[in-house]
């Protein structure tokens, strides 16, 4: 589980109810229905027109995946790699394969992918550009995904505005009934309040996340593709391991410089 998420949101929405409660507030006034379906409507309804429904209908996916901690195996990563440069000295690419086989489906499938090639004999230019390539069109996925959440940020706000607007619409058709319009002026207030606190807490922040995410992957993915193409190359398990050392976390790094060491 990502605690800093959990922490993010719920702590700062938690925060600002706190303080509104503190200054008098009743938390129940926000949850007037008809600002949240002027927000959540206007803005799913403009997601829905500029992406496409398959995309939009993976939110629920994506934000469960802000809540998970992506897993970090750098280290354990750049080992194998030198384990696997140090038996294909040894014994030849080809009897890679087996090593080849025994990876997971919870594993990165650009690496079988990668090593798979590597036994083929492919040459070295044309497996780098068809690794990269996977790379490019993996992360133009992901921030596609990323901007769903960007854009909702951008919508929630305009949708709050709207929504404040047709209050005020309401507010002045009341004239004559002085004594309602106080609750109509904070009804419409209210739908500013619900558009800017999503977009800043919630919609935002975890498109944010999911980039911070990309990164990470990004950062295996061309950690393998480097680490693929030393072992293609021919290179001595040291030199991979230096070579991936750079990939690895700072605080992981003195485990692999001992085992090169070795």
């Amino acid at each position: 589980m990502n605690i800093s998420t959990i922490i993010g949101l719920f702590g700062g929405i938690g925060a600002l109810m706190v303080a509104y409660i503190m200054e008098g507030g009743n938390p129940a006034v926000l949850l007037l229905p008809s600002p949240i379906i002027i927000i959540f409507g206007g803005t799913f309804g403009a997601l829905f027109a500029q992406f496409d429904l398959e995309d939009v209908l993976s939110i629920p996916k994506l934000v469960g995946l802000t809540f998970k901690m992506p897993p970090t195996k750098e280290k354990e990563l750049a080992l194998r790699f030198v384990a696997l440069a140090e038996k294909s000295r040894r014994d030849g690419l080809l009897s890679l394969e087996e090593d080849m086989q025994s990876i997971g489906a919870d594993e990165d499938p650009l690496l079988k992918k990668g090593l798979r090639y590597v036994i083929d004999g492919t040459d070295s230019e044309a497996l780098r550009d068809l690794l990269e390539n996977d790379v490019a069109i993996f992360e133009k996925h992901r921030k596609h995904q990323a901007e769903m959440f960007s854009a909702a940020g951008g919508y929630s706000p305009t949708m709050g505005i709207i929504g404040t607007v047709l209050g005020l619409t309401i507010v002045l058709n009341n004239l004559s009934e002085p004594d309602k319009l106080g609750g109509h002026i904070a009804v419409a207030f209210i739908a500013t309040l619900i558009g800017i606190l999503f977009a800043n807490a919630v919609f935002l922040p975890l498109a944010g996340k999911l980039k911070n995410i990309l990164a990470k992957e990004k950062n295996t993915k061309e950690m393998i593709i480097a680490g693929v193409l030393a072992i293609q190359q021919g290179e001595s398990p040291k030199l991979v391991g230096d070579k991936l050392a750079a990939f690895v976390p700072e605080k992981d790094r003195a485990a692999l410089e001992s085992f090169n060491e070795e």
